[in-house]
Order: C-alpha cells, then structure tokens, then sequence
C-alpha cells in the first residue's frame, strides 16, 4: 500500500483560524486600504481646565472690634501656630499706645499677665498711667513656640499691626522691645536712643519713644534707668 498523504496542514490552519476567531479577527481584509509605512498619527493632548486664579485678598477690618475678631478667627497668621491667640483688651480714647511683640509665656487669656506684665504696671504707674489707660497693641497674637517672630510671617504681621494702629490713631506710641520698634521705625532705630520720633503714618500726628522691652530689664536691670529716661521723653516731650 502507498503511503497515507499528510494532511497535517490543514490541522494548523484550522488552529490559527481558530485563534483569529477568538482574537476577534473576522476579516482577512479590510474595506480600506491601509498605508502601513505611515506615520502614526499624533495624540491630542486632553484640554487641561484653566488654572484658578487667587481670589483677591479681602479688604481688613475697619473697625477695632471687627479686627480683634478677624485677628482672633481662623484666617489669622498665627492660627496654625498652635498656641492661645489672644486679644488685647479696647481702651477708648487712651493716653498712650503700647506696641510690643507678641504674648508672654505664661499668658493664657489675658495679654502680659506674668513678671513681665507686673513690671509694665509699674513702668505705667511711674508716669501716673495704668493698663486701663493705655491700647495694648501686639504684633503677634500668638507667641510663637520658638518666642521669635517668624521672619516668612513678618510682612503680613506688620501690615496688620499698621492696620490696628490706624486705627486706634494713638497721639503717643512706645515701642517696647526690638521687633516692635523694628516694625514701626526700622532696624536703624535700635538699640533705642533717648529721641522722639514723629511719625505720620496711622491718621494723625503720632509722637513715637523705644525702649527696652520688660522682659530685657528684668534679664538687665542696669538698663532701668535708660528705660525711665525713654518713658520721661514721651510723657514730657522732647524738651527734657
């Protein structure tokens, strides 16, 4: 007998007909002609929504009460800082201004109610003054847990502290300390020199005296008298 033909081929064109089926490969040739040595078209980027633009910062307070509220509310500088933020208690028509750097480290509910706080009455009461005569104005609201002024924070701080001051309008300012005197007359001005500056910044005439900040004479007590010599000058005039 011959040989048995071998039709194996047709069990493999069966098997990739089979696996074209399956693929979802129905047609051997497409309708259209196909140039298959172009280039693949290029992908268009998906549209990208517009970038947000930042809302225009909001118009301060104009008020002292709205202020101390804003200054105390969760769109304050010091919010994040994670310690009391307290408000200075309003004082009409006061004798003074009093702008210092920020709470003491023992304050809780009430601005400069410890060591530092004591020896200010006493400063006051030296010029016939007291706290209830006298606008507390701090720069920070909250101290800050490294008890510096944060430097990235600084220009937003003075720029609410001007805003707190024109308002009040003081005839008389003290600067008490190097950041506040820093903010108002500049890093020239200190250390503090026996002069009164006039300043025209906060709606009126304002005459302006530093001095070393309480808790730098209670670290210094040689400093007291320079101190009382400052306090003389605001509440004499320059013609000590």
């Amino acid at each position: 007998m011959g040989a048995e033909p071998d039709n194996s081929w047709h069990k493999s064109l069966a098997s990739v007909l089979e696996w074209w089926d399956a693929a979802g490969v129905d047609m051997l040739v497409e309708d259209e002609v196909r140039d298959w040595f172009a280039k693949p078209a290029l992908l268009r980027p998906e549209p990208q929504p517009a970038p947000a633009v930042a809302a225009a910062p909001a118009a301060l307070p104009q008020t002292l009460p709205e202020l101390l509220a804003w200054r105390t509310g969760e769109a304050a500088p010091e919010a994040s800082w994670h310690t009391p933020l307290i408000a200075p208690a309003l004082v009409a028509d006061p004798a003074w201004t009093i702008f210092v750097d920020m709470p003491e480290p023992d304050d809780s509910d009430t601005l400069w109610s410890g060591p530092a706080g004591a020896l200010l009455d006493r400063m006051l009461a030296a010029v016939a003054l007291s706290r209830e005569s006298v606008q507390l104005v701090p720069l920070c609201f909250a101290r800050p847990l490294t008890g510096q002024v944060p430097a990235d924070a600084a220009p937003r701080l003075v720029e609410l502290a001007t805003q707190f001051l024109s308002l009040v309008q003081p005839k008389k300012l003290l600067l008490l300390g190097h950041a506040a005197t820093r903010a108002v007359l500049g890093a020239e001005a200190w250390p503090p020199e026996l002069r009164s500056h006039d300043v025209n910044q906060y709606g009126t005439k304002t005459q302006v005296v530093a001095t070393y900040h309480p808790r730098s004479l209670i670290e210094r007590p040689a400093a007291k008298s320079e101190a009382w010599k400052h306090l003389l000058l605001l509440s004499r005039g320059p013609s000590l």
